[in-house]
């Protein structure tokens, strides 16, 4: 209830804010505009977001033929989750990561990268896929992946803005002189657009990872395993970093390394590993 209640906030703020952009920059022409745009996000991020964010991933579906490791996992954790079994998803990278997304518990998906299946024992990818399951039990996926897309969605705006500005606006009327906004609101927005959306990825990031990290334990009853295979992301993600925009980091496991984005410490969606190891078992791992 709490997660669907705050998917809701999300869409009806990005509802308001792209109207009063319409407004501001294009007059009524511009608020009907932006009503048109407004409706067809909301869609967009509640039926498309999960397939927009494996899309944004490079996962490529998996067949049991291909990998039976890991479809034998997610039925054997999925069953004890008491869950549907998600589609499953492979990230062709080195990076070791993994990420859970979709609408609901019936409309989930999970990805894993190469990386992960190579360097992890099944005990550790059991834990892994675990957590991700934990996102889905928990029911944030969706408002993970609607986040994911009106991240997106407010940087698109930020630059929509600029291109107007350069080109004349929206067509609201009155001379350029006239037009409100100016070079200096067009900077304020393409600076604050990718801060907006770091700002609501934090809202909602850190106590989720804790939530899923405690969640996976109980499905495998091994937390062990989950801390083991944090621990080992943790020194390999840092050898081989994988890069993502933005608005995707805040879906994977592990924070992975923000293409673009400054100070990108202080815009953590994650707890630190040491913090979540502690919380598995009490204690670093060792």
């Amino acid at each position: 209830m709490w997660n669907n209640l705050k998917t809701t906030v999300l869409l009806a703020a990005m509802t308001g804010l792209v109207m009063v952009i319409g407004e501001a920059w294009g007059g009524q022409n511009g608020l009907i505009l932006a009503l048109v745009i407004a409706a067809v996000m909301n869609l967009g991020s509640y039926f498309f977001s999960d397939k927009i964010a494996i899309a944004s991933a490079g996962a490529q579906p998996i067949s049991r033929e291909e990998n039976p490791r890991i479809y034998q996992i997610v039925e054997r954790l999925a069953a004890k989750a008491n869950i549907p079994v998600p589609k499953i998803y492979f990230i062709p990278t080195d990076s070791p990561n993994a990420f859970a997304t979709g609408r609901n518990p019936s409309h989930a998906s999970v990805a894993v990268t190469r990386g992960i299946l190579e360097i992890c024992d099944d005990e550790e990818i059991e834990g892994v896929l675990a957590h991700e399951l934990g996102h889905v039990k928990n029911r944030d996926i969706l408002t993970s992946a609607v986040v994911a897309t009106l991240a997106g969605a407010i940087t698109l705006i930020g630059r929509m803005l600029f291109y107007a500005e350069m080109f004349g606006g929206f067509g609201g009327g009155g001379s350029r002189d006239d037009r409100r906004g100016g070079a200096l609101s067009m900077l304020a927005m393409m600076i604050l657009a990718p801060l907006a959306a770091t700002l609501i990825q934090l809202a909602i990031s850190r106590s989720r990872e804790y939530e899923a990290d405690h969640t996976g334990a109980e499905i495998t009853g091994n937390p062990r395993g989950l801390a083991s295979a944090l621990e080992k992301i943790d020194q390999w993600s840092k050898r081989i970093p994988m890069q993502v925009s933005p608005s995707m980091a805040h879906l994977y496991i592990y924070q992975p390394l923000i293409s673009g984005q400054m100070f990108s410490s202080l815009f953590s969606t994650h707890p630190p590993i040491r913090k979540r190891i502690e919380r598995l078992i009490g204690r670093d791992f060792v």
